[in-house]
């Protein structure tokens, strides 16, 4: 599922100065913060202008492949969860830093419409993109890879045998549903855990530290969205907030290993959202899949430290 998005309401303009950190100063990554601020500075000194036409003559993507053995699969949630873990490790590690064996990629494709391919893996196909360059983020039982972009027209091999389309897992209540069914049955498995809970449990694979923010991504209520495609809106929602957001607040949740939770906004705080009374990164979609053109179809904000949403 190919989901290109135009940057947000909150990007940056372009300044007199690049403002960039000198190559030397980052050829070693010490901590995802250095990453992260390189990107930040560089998004903020882009010149949109052209962009567009440049990405149109050879657009990239970066791939987001979902791991889905039959006899495991992930819950819609916790895929979406791995999706967004997954793009913001994947930026902030050394490798991805000025210097780094991935970076060239990374820019070229941030140059353009940071277009995020969503596909599935299983068996063999899923070992093979393991070799990959890339990272995969875990979220409760699902497992996602994100890997170095490369041109829309040219995937690597082992990317191009990857189905795109009808990637739709059940969501936790069904899930549990499921789960319940089965351990009823002779054989079955056992029951492991309450619904609302597992839906509204944070999705950072890790406990939340003290004291540290909490990036909310908030799916549009109302909007229904396969799990591929919402898997490609939750990754944009974390991206942007990364690159958007209050500097401090992101030197802080980089630091932290990115807490995050997936969550479906009331209309209200939607809202809010949209109205702009809310500092969020909102993704409004290019409408080629699913969607009409324009849709905002998440948001992404942080949590004061330790506060619940």
């Amino acid at each position: 599922m190919t989901e290109p998005v135009q940057p947000s309401q909150f990007a940056g303009l372009p300044g007199e100065e690049s403002g960039l950190p000198a190559q030397a100063e980052v050829d070693k990554a010490p901590d995802p913060v250095t990453a992260v601020r390189w990107w930040r500075e560089h998004w903020r000194n882009l010149a949109w202008i052209g962009q567009a036409e440049r990405d149109d003559d050879e657009p990239w993507a970066l791939p987001l492949v979902v791991r889905v053995e039959k006899a495991s699969l992930p819950t819609h949630e916790d895929a979406l969860a791995a999706s967004a873990l997954a793009v913001v490790r994947l930026l902030a590690d050394p490798d991805s830093a000025p210097g780094g064996p991935w970076h060239a990629g990374l820019e070229r494709w941030m140059d353009g419409r940071i277009r995020k391919v969503v596909r599935r893996a299983r068996g063999i196909r899923w070992t093979e993109v393991e070799r990959l360059p890339g990272l995969t983020a875990r979220s409760g039982g699902a497992e996602v890879r994100a890997l170095a972009p490369h041109p829309v027209a040219r995937p690597p091999v082992e990317v191009s045998k990857l189905q795109v389309e009808g990637l739709d897992l059940a969501h936790a209540e069904g899930a549990e549903a499921e789960r319940r069914g089965a351990a009823e049955r002779p054989g079955g498995v056992e029951q492991w855990g309450d619904a609302e809970h597992a839906a509204d449990t944070e999705q950072s694979g890790d406990a939340e530290p003290a004291g540290r923010p909490v990036l909310s991504i908030m799916l549009a209520p109302g909007v229904r969205m396969s799990t591929g495609k919402a898997c490609a809106q939750v990754g944009h929602a974390a991206h942007l907030a990364l690159l958007e957001l209050d500097d401090e607040t992101v030197a802080a949740w980089a630091s932290a290993d990115f807490p995050l939770r997936i969550t479906t906004a009331t209309p209200d705080r939607w809202g809010r959202i949209v109205d702009g009374e809310v500092a969020a990164a909102t993704v409004r979609d290019a409408g080629y899949t699913e969607v009409e053109p324009g849709t905002c179809t998440c948001a992404a904000t942080f949590d004061p430290p330790g506060l619940a949403p």
